[in-house]
Parts: C-alpha cells; sequence; structure tokens
C-alpha cells in the first residue's frame, strides 16, 4: 500500500474572478497504474491536476492524502504541456532536484548521468538544454521529475505537438515508470494514447467528473450520451 494513497477529494472547487473553473469534484484515487484524463477543449483538465497537486488554490472543499500533505508533497511530481529548462546543460538540469533534497553536486550528476541514458539523450549531457527540440526537452523533463522516485507523477498533454517517434519514445518511458510502481495521472486529449495508457479513465465536462471507470469499461461503451460523443469525436458541450 503506497503511503501517498489513497487521495479523497471531497466538494473541491477551484474558483477565479467568480467563475468556476472545476468542481464540485468527488473522488477517491488509489491503487497502481495510469488514470488518464479526457474531456473537451475548457473542462478543466489542466486545473484539476493542478490542484490535485496544489499549485492551483482550492475554493472550496478538501483534498486528503494519506499522509501529512508535507510528505505527500515531496512524493509526488508534475510534467508540464510545455516545460520550463534552466539555463544550464542537460546534466545539470536533471541533477537539479536532486540537489534542491540536498544530494551532494557529484552524486547529483552521477545519477543525471543514469538517467539521461535511461531517456536517451545520454550524447547530449554537455548540450545546453534551451537548445533541445520539444521531443527532446519532454524527455529532460520526465527525467528530472522521475529522478526523484515518485511515488505520483501528473503529466499534463505530456506529447502534444510532438511527432509520432518522440510520442512513443514519451510513453515507454512513462510504462517503464509504471511498471517500477510510479502512479501515472495523465491529462491528453489523443484518444489514441488514452487507449494504449489508461488503467482507469476520468472524463471531465464543465469541470466536473462526468464519468470515472475502468478503461477497458469506459472505452467500450460510456455510460453517457456526453462521453459516447466524445469519443465519437462529436462536439460536446
Amino acid at each position: 500500500m503506497s503511503a501517498l494513497l489513497p487521495l479523497t477529494v471531497t466538494g473541491a472547487e477551484a474558483r477565479r474572478r467568480g467563475k468556476t473553473l472545476v468542481g464540485p469534484v468527488d473522488l477517491t484515487m488509489d491503487g497502481p497504474g495510469t488514470t488518464v484524463v479526457i474531456g473537451p477543449n475548457g473542462s478543466g483538465k489542466t486545473t484539476l491536476l493542478s490542484l490535485l497537486h496544489g499549485t492551483a488554490r482550492l475554493s472550496r472543499g478538501t483534498i486528503t492524502w494519506n499522509c501529512p500533505l508535507e510528505q505527500a508533497r515531496a512524493a509526488q511530481a508534475f510534467v508540464f504541456q510545455r516545460p520550463v529548462m534552466l539555463r544550464r546543460n542537460v546534466r545539470d538540469n536533471i541533477a537539479y532536484p536532486l540537489q534542491l533534497r540536498g544530494t551532494r553536486r557529484p552524486e547529483a550528476r552521477a545519477q543525471a548521468d543514469q538517467w539521461a541514458e535511461r531517456i536517451g539523450l545520454g550524447d547530449m549531457l554537455d548540450r545546453s538544454a534551451g537548445a533541445l527540440s520539444g521531443g527532446e526537452q519532454q524527455k529532460l523533463a520526465l527525467a528530472r521529475a522521475l529522478i526523484l522516485k515518485p511515488e505520483l507523477l501528473f503529466l499534463d498533454e505530456p506529447c502534444a505537438a510532438l511527432d509520432g517517434r518522440s510520442m512513443r519514445e514519451i510513453e515507454t518511458i512513462l510504462a517503464n515508470a509504471k511498471a517500477e510502481g510510479t502512479k501515472l495521472v495523465l491529462a491528453t486529449h489523443d484518444m489514441g494514447q488514452a487507449r494504449r495508457m489508461a488503467d482507469d479513465v476520468l472524463f471531465l465536462l464543465h469541470g466536473r467528473v462526468h464519468e470515472a471507470r475502468p478503461a477497458p469499461e469506459f472505452f467500450a461503451g460510456p455510460d453517457t450520451a456526453e462521453a459516447r460523443a466524445f469519443l465519437k469525436g462529436d462536439i460536446v458541450e
């Protein structure tokens, strides 16, 4: 049993300038595997992930982990759609989180070298991170998150705008992380990726969890007309 999970969300809402972006959400998240979050543009996928991770302000309700909040924050990581690259080389970008946690620089850099090899950036260690392609930067961002061995990793559209090869490489890295015990929560607009990676699905609509089901059941036949229309590619309002 994870020290971090289950996660219990009760009546959670995120508001901005009087507008409700997400909520109310009631949700329990537990167990291994990959939870894929899907829904139309503007349905609240990014805000929900940020709310759970703690980078968006909770306006109402509660989000409770199976451990103290400080411990929960240390046991998770977040990879954004457009990752921020530090003005350093690849090696020092990957090593940075370890150094923040107190790992001595030589050890942090040695671990960074190992991760760079694992993700296919082993021959780019001394290259400026800002000079990498989009796919390479996303690999770096994953290594920078996974080097901390998080129990839970949030990913917001990590393959958006990447070509097919880069997407497959990213998915392989994520599959390996899942196999090693990291729980993944992945927001994506790509239904092919959702079908390939999901163990369970959260379908968001108008900021609410409209359906939450095991992936095989959801993709075989959603409960609601809205979800069925979404899977067919129709506009859902």
